[in-house]
């Protein structure tokens, strides 16, 4: 598929805010039920952030949507998945 490693769920068409993608590869990828992460948009934010902090947003028709929180940015997280509760149980643990 255009923009994947062979053995990566991860698309990397777009540019990731700092420490994302660290995060994606170890506690999302991993995970059997997770099909494939696709990083979206990344905006602006007011107010200072302390690191990287990944929040469950809500379920789509194909699995999940995350943002990403980091200094000075939001970004979006589209995640295909057949299990979105174990996902949010998962970024909730």
């Amino acid at each position: 598929m255009k923009h994947r490693a062979k053995s990566s769920k991860i698309k990397y068409q777009h540019t990731m805010v700092q420490g994302l993608r660290v995060f994606l590869e170890e506690r999302i990828e991993p995970l059997d039920y997770v099909r494939s992460i696709i990083p979206g948009e990344i905006k602006p934010k007011k107010g200072a952030s302390q690191g990287l902090r990944v929040k469950f947003k809500y379920t789509t028709k194909t699995g999940a949507k995350l943002l990403a929180y980091s200094p000075g940015a939001v970004q979006e997280i589209f995640v295909v998945t057949e299990d979105p509760d174990a996902l949010k149980a998962q970024l909730s643990g």
